[in-house]
C-alpha cells in the first residue's frame, strides 16, 4: 500500500515553541531557563501533555515563588508560540492544494492548546483531523496515539507518512505501522516528500 496521507506534528514543525518566553517580562532568557531546570519543567510539561493540569503541577512545587510562576504559565502561553515555521506551512498548503489529506498529532496540553490556537487560528482549519494528546490522555511515543488517529480519520497506518522533529516520535509512528520522516528543516522535508512522490 502506497502512503498517500500526511500527518504533521505541530510544535517544532509548524509552530516555533519557546516556553521560556512565558516569563519574559519577569526574567531574562537565562534566568527563565534556570527556573525551568529547577522545577523540572520538561517533565511537568510532558505530564500535562498527557492530561495533567499546570495547577496540579504548581501545587507540587515547594518554593512558593516558583509555584506561583508556573501557575501563570497557561495565561501567558500565547507568548511561547511567537512564530510559524513558514517553509513548513508552504509545504502543508502545497499538499492540500494537491488534494493530499493532511492530519495532525500533537503532544499538547488540553489547557494550552486553546491558547496556541488563539495565537495561530489556522491550526483549527487546516487539518482534516487533529489528535491533541492532552485531550485524549495519550502521548507520543505511545503507539496508541497513532492508532487512535487512524481510527478517528478512518485510515490505515500503512497509508500514512508522519512528520515529527522528535526522532523518538518517528520511531513510535513506525512501530504503529506508519512511514515517518524526522523533521530537521523545511528544505529537507520537501526533498523527503518529493522522494515519496507526495510533492
Amino acid at each position: 500500500m502506497t502512503a498517500d496521507i500526511v500527518i504533521f506534528d505541530i510544535g517544532g514543525v509548524l509552530i516555533d515553541w519557546q516556553p521560556h518566553l512565558a516569563w519574559a517580562d519577569e526574567m531574562d532568557a537565562a534566568e527563565a531557563r534556570a527556573f525551568m531546570d529547577r522545577i523540572g519543567f520538561e517533565k511537568i510539561n510532558l505530564a500535562c501533555d498527557a492530561g495533567a493540569t499546570f495547577a496540579l503541577a504548581a501545587s507540587q512545587i515547594a518554593h512558593p515563588e516558583d509555584a506561583a510562576r508556573l501557575g501563570r504559565y497557561v495565561t501567558r502561553y500565547q507568548h511561547t508560540v511567537p512564530a510559524k515555521i513558514a517553509g513548513t506551512w508552504d509545504i502543508l498548503y502545497a499538499l492540500k492544494k494537491a488534494g493530499t489529506p493532511v492530519h495532525a498529532i500533537t503532544n499538547w496540553s488540553s489547557e494550552t492548546w486553546p491558547e496556541g490556537c488563539k495565537a495561530h487560528p489556522e491550526l483549527l482549519d487546516v487539518f482534516d483531523t487533529i489528535v491533541v494528546s492532552g485531550e485524549v490522555g495519550v502521548i507520543k511515543t505511545s503507539t496508541e496515539i497513532y492508532t487512535f488517529m487512524c481510527h478517528r480519520a478512518d485510515v490505515a497506518p500503512e497509508q500514512c507518512v508522519f512528520i515529527d522533529d522528535g526522532l523518538h516520535n518517528c520511531i513510535g509512528a513506525r512501530a504503529a505501522g506508519m512511514d515517518a520522516i524526522h523533521f530537521t528543516d523545511p528544505d529537507a522535508l520537501r526533498k523527503d516528500l518529493s522522494a515519496r512522490s507526495l510533492l
